[in-house]
């Protein structure tokens, strides 16, 4: 049960106080609080764990600091939808918003090799009007003699050039608790020229502990890669651990499934899964077309595979894609065989535009049935 508080509900007041003493009293039942600050309001929700179905709920939507309560399932308790539509979706982070209605384009380097590369796309991103974008610094590899990201090292000239660029959020994985405290120190002694999206990859997607470490810190918000290879429903599960260590500002991403039977791609593309990530759940929904796709072969009309798998999954309601870049692919330090070309980059764009105003229009043509 989730019982929602007035937007700006102040904490020192009477009716505030009220509730908590009226929730603190109910038999066999525990509550843990979840404070949502937007760009406007404050908002407060309260979930009671324990046998709630013997709450009376009228009692509890009569106190004067309850907005409405919400009955909802065992899973993802915080991140689900619970059929109720007034909840809010999405966040804002350093003047970005995030939602299941808009479209951001992370495009860049799979991993940092060096600073002219870095230069060079955000350089091309800004001259495109793009304010987001990805770069790796921390490589998780299967091959334990494979580059692993220069880490630390790369961090102050990523940041330098972001903020030169005007580049407001880079998205950015992490393997380690303590990659978080690197990447706050660097910021923090930089001036805060950039923001940072952490990343958690597919890898991680049950290294539960290390999801707990990242949702305790409320300062950035998570792109949450689907697991490489469990189900959807352990997938979204693995989120709301983010979610209940305090952090609910999650995007969920899909990136393909690991199967033989995606074959000649990567990975078995799940697209078709974005509107029901979203119907599901309150979070935004971001594609990896170039881990899902993993190369450049072009179809019969001379667009490439990649493209126009990026494309479905904009077509379908996609709010964010994370997308491969690189000046030289040739000479990448990690995934160069589907890294798109930076003269590339402007047409990916107007086509991805393309495709969101043709899901707007989609939701336009079924919205008048």
């Amino acid at each position: 049960m989730i019982v929602i508080l007035h937007a700006n509900t102040d904490q020192d007041s009477d009716s505030y106080r009220e509730t908590i003493s009226f929730l603190e009293q109910l038999p066999d039942i525990t509550f843990k609080q979840h404070v949502v600050q937007g760009s406007e309001q404050k908002l407060t929700e309260i979930y009671l764990i324990g046998d709630t179905h013997k709450v009376d709920q009228e009692a509890v939507e009569s106190l004067d600091a309850v907005d409405r309560v919400i009955r909802i399932s065992q899973e993802y308790r915080i991140l689900g939808r619970h059929r109720d539509e007034q909840r809010a979706i999405g966040f804002t982070y350093n003047g970005v918003d995030f939602n299941q209605d808009n479209l951001h384009v992370f495009a860049g380097l799979c991993a940092v090799d060096k600073p002219e590369s870095v230069e060079m796309v955000m350089r091309e991103l800004n001259n495109l009007g793009q304010i987001c974008t990805r770069m790796g610094a921390y490589k998780p590899r299967t091959n334990p003699y494979s580059f692993q990201g220069h880490g630390k090292k790369c961090l102050p000239y990523v940041f330098e050039l972001a903020g030169k660029y005007e580049i407001k959020v880079i998205a950015m994985e992490v393997t380690h608790e303590s990659y978080i405290d690197e990447i706050s120190e660097c910021l923090e002694r930089m001036g805060r020229p950039t923001g940072v999206m952490l990343q958690v990859g597919t890898r991680n997607t049950q290294n539960f502990e290390l999801l707990k470490a990242i949702g305790r810190q409320t300062e950035y918000p998570v792109l949450f890669k689907r697991g490489y290879g469990v189900t959807l429903n352990e997938s979204l599960n693995a989120a709301e651990y983010l979610a209940s260590s305090g952090n609910s500002k999650v995007i969920f991403c899909l990136r393909g499934m690991h199967s033989i039977f995606g074959s000649p791609h990567r990975n078995m593309v799940d697209f078709a899964q974005v509107p029901v990530v979203k119907r599901l759940t309150r979070m935004p929904v971001c594609i990896d077309p170039s881990h899902s796709v993993g190369s450049r072969e072009p179809s019969a009309d001379s667009i490439l595979d990649l493209i126009h798998a990026a494309a479905q999954g904009v077509i379908a309601g996609a709010n964010m894609i994370l997308v491969d870049f690189h000046p030289d692919p040739a000479n990448a330090l990690v995934d160069g065989p589907q890294a798109l070309l930076m003269d590339e980059l402007a047409p990916f764009l107007e086509d991805m535009l393309l495709c969101q105003q043709s899901y707007q229009r989609r939701r336009e043509i079924w919205a008048q049935g």
